[in-house]
């Protein structure tokens, strides 16, 4: 048995946790730029408390999942303000701008340089500016991950930047910071965090320690997330919530994915409106319907089919639940929390055969607990649509 097992170098989970960020940050340098998400405001009363011990304090907002411009942008503008620390308060995308940045400040040249697929590929030499990540929705878990996805919407794909380097000093997760997340935030975020639960489980890179954080939050999960979505200010589920997606960033980057980020990463190039909660929730359903179906007929004494038994079992609360349980409840909590469906941003039939081999050469395909086929793959997508 051998496993490796990195996070961040420290994380503080809780209500009013977010106090703990200024005083940190005083500590790792003067000049810290902050980096937020579409509602800068939400960042007002921590810059306020920055600015009140004296820190020299540059505001960035992202208006959505980053791209190549935006890094650009933002890298010329944190390398002017002469930024020494880099805080990331809000959703995945100001979370993933924010370690982008802090890699390239402590790096030289620019994003090509070190971008998977489409870019040089070259390794990180140095670790990155230090980095406070401070989700306020739960569920990317990136606060806890070693790599950011980049869009490049002339190649219609979306890569990453990848490297041990990249994780956070400190991991701030309040819950309280959640509160005021919409319904919609609230499913698509914990639907993604359910992914990353349930795909690290069954991944054939799974390890004990993943295995506890995926037990752990699928519980929080499976009792949480349909009352978070219909009553916001429950305290509790939205604390549950915050765990559930820390512990899916913890799994995610210490184990494998599978099928849904495979095909939820191609998908985000192709559909640039698409939010990447949006396209896991939609395609978990059907990935976990065709792996057991490709599991039973191709590989059935694959460890990866207990796994399903016991997540269902766990999700749904009832012990003796069967894999097929665990789809139909993952089915009822997606029309319960209205996810939509591909066509909704312009998905069509079409468009599958050209998918299906750019979903295959991911990544993320490497970790399903078996290949899926090209027709098992397509099926998916038409299904989704």
């Amino acid at each position: 048995m051998q496993f490796e097992f990195a996070t961040a170098a420290r994380i503080v989970f809780g209500p009013g946790a977010r106090r703990e960020v200024a005083p940190a940050a005083a500590a790792f340098g003067q000049r810290v730029l902050v980096v937020s998400g579409r509602r800068p405001d939400a960042a007002e009363p921590l810059a306020a408390e920055l600015s009140a011990l004296r820190l020299l304090v540059a505001r960035l907002s992202v208006a959505g999942e980053p791209d190549v411009e935006a890094i650009s942008t933002g890298l010329a503008q944190a390398r002017a303000a002469g930024a020494e620390v880099v805080v990331a308060i809000g959703g995945g995308s100001a979370l993933d701008t924010g370690k982008t940045l802090a890699a390239l400040l402590a790096n030289p040249g620019d994003l090509f340089d070190y971008l998977e697929g489409v870019g040089r590929g070259r390794a990180l030499a140095r670790p990155s500016a230090p980095l406070i990540a401070v989700p306020t929705t739960a569920g990317t878990g990136a606060e806890v991950t070693r790599n950011a996805v980049i869009a490049v919407p002339d190649r219609r794909v979306k890569v990453s930047l990848r490297s041990p380097h990249m994780l956070a000093r400190l991991a701030v997760v309040d819950p309280e910071l959640t509160y005021s997340a919409p319904p919609a935030v609230t499913a698509s975020a914990g639907l993604d965090a359910l992914t990353q639960l349930i795909e690290p489980f069954v991944s054939n890179a799974a390890n004990p320690l993943t295995d506890a954080v995926c037990r752990e939050g699928l519980r929080r999960a499976g009792g949480a997330l349909r009352r978070a979505y219909h009553n916001g200010a429950d305290h509790e589920a939205r604390a549950d919530m915050a765990l559930a997606g820390l512990c899916s960033g913890l799994a995610l980057a210490n184990a494998r994915l599978g099928a849904v980020h495979g095909l939820a990463g191609p998908l985000g190039g192709w559909l640039p409106a698409a939010p990447h909660g949006a396209l896991c929730a939609r395609l978990l359903t059907g990935v976990t319907a065709a792996n057991l179906g490709a599991l039973r007929a191709r590989a059935p004494d694959n460890p990866a089919l207990a796994r399903y038994a016991e997540a269902a079992q766990i999700l749904t609360g009832h012990p003796d639940a069967t894999p097929a349980d665990g789809v139909a409840w993952l089915r009822g909590l997606a029309a319960e929390l209205r996810v939509p469906n591909l066509a909704t941003y312009g998905l069509t039939a079409a468009d599958v055969p050209a998918l299906v081999p750019l979903a295959q050469k991911a990544n993320s395909m490497r970790g399903n607990p078996l290949p899926l086929t090209d027709a098992e793959v397509a099926a998916i997508l038409d299904e989704a649509l």
